[in-house]
């Protein structure tokens, strides 16, 4: 990379402070993140004013110098989630014509929605507009308000339907088309109902900013319909009754809100219904928090107790109707009625019906998600990427390339392998198979020659084993066992986003010079190295600023500490400083005037 500065000279004139700082300001706000911009102000003075240099230095490339005469790639995005913003924000514009497909026009910090749900933090606090994020890029980037209905892998098109009514009556969507060369479909997931009759009429989910909000007005409204001087007490139990159906981290973050919220702030404003409110937590398993460390769970169930929220493991929710909700015990296979009077649904992820319609397309009949290759492109296309909570990554396994693995290394075809022959495979194979890495942590292994010495049964000290086939299979039989798909959480979505806009912005370098493994079962290396992803932790608040952290290197931290760190990363982790200083503002707010139980 080269520096190539552009000075401008501004000269400040008498009378003309205003229109200077106007344009200093434009060409400060305008600038690149990446941008670094010296402003020198000069001691002499010209006819009574001062002068300025704006030296504005950028990082060129390839792209910088890109020939006009050459057509962009069209880049379509679908998405602006998690990992289609991680996209976005890095990606390279000037190399490619993008367009940006989403029903709403902005980012949220879905992490924070629970908190908005009670007032902690304010719905507009956790969202970016999604022009903001990319009104930076060296090109412009168009962002279309539609929502994609129908993706044409064949014709490479995806129709879309505007989510803006024509006539402003509620009648019309202007539908449209948009060519591509490059998709990246980040779409996301729907709420899992699990096909459980009346939940999609009666119940309330925690996946869209509308959706936490509209939970706030909801609990707002039970406490003032508890509140009419007609209701008996045994209705107003009722009405006060909150029901969470999901006991993982969102379910648990939310019942930890909606207690403190109560007993914090609500039954000061009505006294009158003190002790009449009561939390319900469902969870089909026999824990919650299941993907925690045990000592987490323990945690937090014993304190869900001491709080006075009813926990009920092991419980199935099999029907949902306007006032009650039906489950079944796991255990004793008991039939239960619970009248309620709002009840959250946080079980899980399910696959949007445009997704399924374009996984049919492909022949991805049967999935839950849309299966990629560990470079999240989409199994069967060389132009689709898939991200996200819509798609899951179908590593190979070991297994099914060993014989070409095999005979890669065996280079003067002896049938049999010693260590050097080993060696020069060992660096590809932990790079095209990641779960190779954890299994030989899990066996204590500090390599794979180290496996091979392991179930080879040749005396000695090892330097002269030779292997055959059938031991070169036993070694890595059991490889395949740590294969695990990886979590719907934000965090991997933010990680494949930012490794897929890197391969984006060095693809024609790649091109020329691949970085990625040797092809076992071909010539050549890829271009890029696979996708892998990197656990940071994970946090589950619960609630009176107490916390659990799980981070790596089995490290578990409970309470109020662990609160504050959950603050400090979260706060860290917002995607813009204009949010930071919303949500940290938010936060003061509560700490000194409590939470707003204002209906709006």
């Amino acid at each position: 990379m080269v520096a190539t500065p552009r000075v401008c000279l501004f000269v400040r004139m008498k009378g003309s402070t205003f229109s200077f700082f106007s344009r200093a300001s434009k060409a400060f706000h305008d600038q690149h993140p990446f941008y670094k911009v010296l402003i020198v102000s000069t001691a002499a003075t010209v006819s009574g004013g001062g002068a300025w240099v704006i030296c504005d230095y950028r990082e060129s490339g390839a792209a910088a110098y890109r020939d006009p005469s050459v057509p962009r790639k069209k880049v379509v995005v679908l998405g602006t989630g998690w990992a289609g913003t991680s996209f976005l924000k890095n990606l390279n514009s000037s190399s490619y014509e993008v367009q940006v497909v989403s029903p709403r026009n902005y980012f949220a910090f879905t992490p924070l929605l629970p908190s908005v749900t009670c007032g902690t933090v304010e719905a507009r606090s956790i969202v970016e507009p999604i022009r903001n994020i990319v009104k930076k890029k060296p090109s412009k980037v168009q962002f279309r308000e539609a929502e994609c209905y129908k993706v044409d892998p064949v014709n490479k098109k995806v129709y879309c339907k505007s989510s803006q009514q024509l006539d402003g009556h509620g009648h019309g969507q202007e539908e449209f088309s948009v060519d591509y060369d490059y998709l990246v479909v980040a779409m996301g997931a729907r709420a899992n109902t699990f096909n459980t009759p009346g939940v999609v009429e009666n119940c309330h989910f925690l996946k869209e900013i509308e959706d936490a909000q509209r939970i706030r007005r909801t609990v707002i409204d039970c406490f003032e319909r508890a509140n009419l001087p007609n209701m008996t007490d045994e209705q107003r139990r009722q009405i006060l009754h909150f029901v969470v159906v999901g006991g993982g981290p969102t379910g648990v973050e939310f019942a930890a809100e909606l207690h403190d919220f109560v007993k914090q702030d609500l039954s000061d404003l009505y006294p009158s219904l003190d002790g009449l409110a009561s939390i319900t937590l469902l969870e089909a398993a026999d824990h919650i928090l299941n993907m925690f460390d045990k000592r987490i769970t323990d945690f937090a169930e014993d304190k869900f107790k001491r709080d006075g929220i009813d926990l009920k493991t092991g419980s199935m929710v099999t029907k949902v109707t306007e006032k009650e909700i039906f489950t079944k015990e796991r255990a004793t296979g008991e039939m239960k009625s619970t009248p309620y009077g709002m009840v959250v649904w946080s079980t899980g992820i399910g696959t949007r019906p445009v997704v399924l319609e374009f996984m049919k397309q492909i022949g991805q009949t049967n999935r839950r998600a849309i299966a990629t290759d560990e470079w999240l492109r989409v199994e069967g296309s060389n132009c689709i990427y898939a991200l996200g909570d819509c798609a899951t990554i179908n590593e190979r396994k070991v297994m099914e390339d060993v014989a070409d693995i095999f005979n890669k290394a065996d280079k003067d075809k002896r049938g049999k392998l010693n260590l050097q022959d080993f060696k020069a495979v060992v660096k590809d194979i932990c790079e095209r198979y990641p779960h190779v890495e954890l299994y030989m942590k899990k066996k204590q292994f500090r390599n794979l020659v180290e496996l091979l010495k392991n179930t080879s049964t040749t005396q000695g000290n090892g330097k002269n084993i030779e292997i055959d086939i059938e031991q070169f299979k036993a070694a890595l039989s059991a490889v395949d066992s740590q294969m695990k798909n990886l979590p719907a959480t934000a965090q991997v979505a933010a990680q494949q986003g930012a490794y897929l806009v890197n391969c984006f912005n060095r693809m024609e370098k790649c091109e020329q010079n691949p970085e990625g493994p040797s092809r076992i079962r071909g010539t050549g290396r890829h271009r890029f190295q696979p996708f892998r992803y990197k656990h940071f932790g994970q946090f589950a608040p619960l609630g009176g600023e107490q916390a659990a952290a799980q981070l790596p290197g089995d490290w578990v931290s409970i309470g109020h500490s662990s609160q504050w760190l959950w603050y400090s990363v979260y706060a860290s982790k917002l995607v813009s400083w204009r949010t930071r200083m919303l949500v940290v503002s938010d936060w003061t707010r509560r700490f000194i005037f409590g939470r707003d139980s204002s209906r709006i």
